[in-house]
């Protein structure tokens, strides 16, 4: 514990830099704007940086990208309150009172407590993963290959299977990814796969191109199919501030959406959409004000906006300690470590302990820089949303090609581009979600190798696919998952049948 807080200190003094410092500014101040603005995540613009990063050193960068990651959260829920339309999947439920007290001349406290219920729910939260992260990668760095492999396979199951309306859809969108990451030349036979015999798929695709093709392309296409042409009304704001009653109010819930949404953040399937809508369930049944629900309860606003911003801090615990993705921001980030060289992992504490420490450092001070620019300049972001459509999306379809041509400076790449974003545009038009594909792009070579070296071990006995009791603990909870359905139908039909039983007598 010690030596964590040492280190931790000597990433706020690497932190500390002028120049470190401005990108931390930039990340969280172009996180914000993106959060702000409808159809623009922080997944797709950090997708859209990687390729103009490259000049950078790893540590700028991935300051620059967990400003974009935190600022992301805290500007959706501007949007949800005063246009009741969420910028982020995780901050819908913010829109449902956060709008209704906008309307009924709240906006000021709405957006306070949004703001502060951030900035608290962040700044724990980053605590918790300073504690959480070296416990975990030194659980990791004993576990074996088939563990490893065991891991990655609960990681496809669970955003394929748990997150999105349809297992099949998900299922799918896992097999288009995996089959994306399978081309190019076999390391281990040297034989070419889905090539197609072209020379420029002997390397495969690069992650950034597939990246930057499904997030910024897709997406925009996407949107400008379904553009509006009329600008939803944004509801005027002074400047945010919270009465005493409102910070009574207030401070139990964030606290409560704090420690609803880290956990979830953790886990392969979390994500900040669930603990936002149990947040919401939650403070609506302990509120001594229920009657407001619905029409602008300041609870409802405070509770779920703290679990976002907790889940953010937390999706960064298993990226830094086992390399492995639980949202699409962080896949993209860790597509973000693989461009540098860098080996995502529980080894990646040790091998860039520098990076990794200064990067944690920099959510404090980020988190800081959020509450000051979100608390006195929500008006001013109010603002971004009358920026005309056309000329947001052309302008991200212009960085989109930029970046994709600066990876290889190979023509052949715009054509990928192009490929991959109508593969995005499709997945949208039929209900496919994006993060299956990229963790099965990011980490399908990378369970390749573990269940390669496993079988290795064990002289091609499929018994060396199992390896200690973690990995028996993570195929029970597998099947657990992918039986789910039928075990609940069967229990909803027992249960019928017993009525039915009892009726009769």
């Amino acid at each position: 514990m010690i030596d964590d807080l040492s280190s931790l200190l000597d990433g706020f003094a690497g932190v500390v830099t002028p120049l470190n410092l401005l990108f931390a500014l930039l990340g969280v101040t172009v996180g914000t704007a993106v959060g702000v603005l409808p159809g623009i995540g922080p997944a797709m613009t950090v997708a859209l940086l990687l390729p103009l990063t490259y000049g950078l050193e790893p540590t700028q960068a991935f300051i620059m990208f967990a400003g974009i990651l935190y600022g992301g959260m805290y500007g959706g829920s501007t949007t949800s309150i005063l246009l009741n339309t969420p910028g982020e999947s995780s901050s819908v439920v913010t829109a449902i009172e956060g709008n209704k007290m906008a309307k009924a001349g709240r906006a000021a406290q709405a957006l306070a407590t949004a703001a502060i219920g951030s900035f608290v729910a962040g700044t724990i939260g980053t605590l918790l993963l300073v504690l959480v992260t070296p416990l975990m990668v030194t659980f990791a760095v004993s576990l074996g290959a088939p563990d490893y492999l065991a891991i990655m396979l609960l990681g496809f199951i669970a955003v394929s299977a748990v997150l999105g309306a349809s297992r099949i859809r998900g299922f799918a969108a896992l097999l288009l990814g995996l089959t994306i990451g399978l081309i190019g030349i076999d390391r281990v036979t040297g034989q070419q796969r889905l090539t197609l015999d072209l020379a420029q798929l002997a390397d495969g695709i690069d992650v950034i191109v597939v990246a930057v093709g499904i997030f910024a392309v897709g997406e925009t296409l996407w949107v400008a199919a379904h553009l509006r042409h009329t600008i939803g009304q944004v509801i005027p704001v002074g400047r945010p501030w919270l009465g005493r009653e409102d910070w009574r109010r207030s401070w139990r819930p964030w606290l409560r959406g704090t420690g609803l949404g880290f956990p979830f953040g953790v886990m392969p399937a979390g994500g900040a959409e669930i603990p936002t809508y149990l947040s919401y369930t939650l403070e609506k049944r302990l509120s001594r004000h229920p009657e407001e629900f619905g029409r602008g309860a300041i609870e409802g606003v405070a509770g779920p906006e703290a679990a976002n911003n907790a889940s953010a801090a937390g999706t960064l615990v298993p990226l830094l300690a086992l390399g492995l993705p639980t949202n699409a921001t962080a896949a993209v980030m860790i597509a973000a470590l693989t461009s540098y060289g860098i080996q995502p992992g529980p080894l990646l504490l040790e091998r860039e302990s520098s990076l990794v420490w200064t990067l944690i450092a920099s959510l404090f001070i980020g988190n800081l820089m959020l509450l000051v620019l979100n608390l006195p300049l929500a008006p001013l972001w109010a603002k971004l949303l009358r920026v005309p459509r056309p000329y947001l999306y052309a302008g991200i379809l212009f960085f989109a090609s930029m970046g994709a041509y600066a990876v290889n400076a190979q023509p052949f790449d715009l054509l990928l581009l192009l490929v991959l974003g109508l593969i995005g545009f499709g997945m949208r038009r039929f209900g496919l979600p994006v993060l299956p594909l990229i963790v099965g792009v990011i980490l399908g070579p990378i369970a390749e190798r573990q269940g390669r070296m496993a079988l290795q071990l064990s002289g091609g006995d499929p018994s060396g696919l199992l390896g200690g009791a973690l990995s028996y603990v993570i195929y029970v909870t597998i099947a657990v998952i992918l039986l789910w359905p039928v075990l609940r139908r069967l229990t909803a039909t027992a249960v019928r049948t017993r009525h039915r039983e009892h009726a009769d007598r």
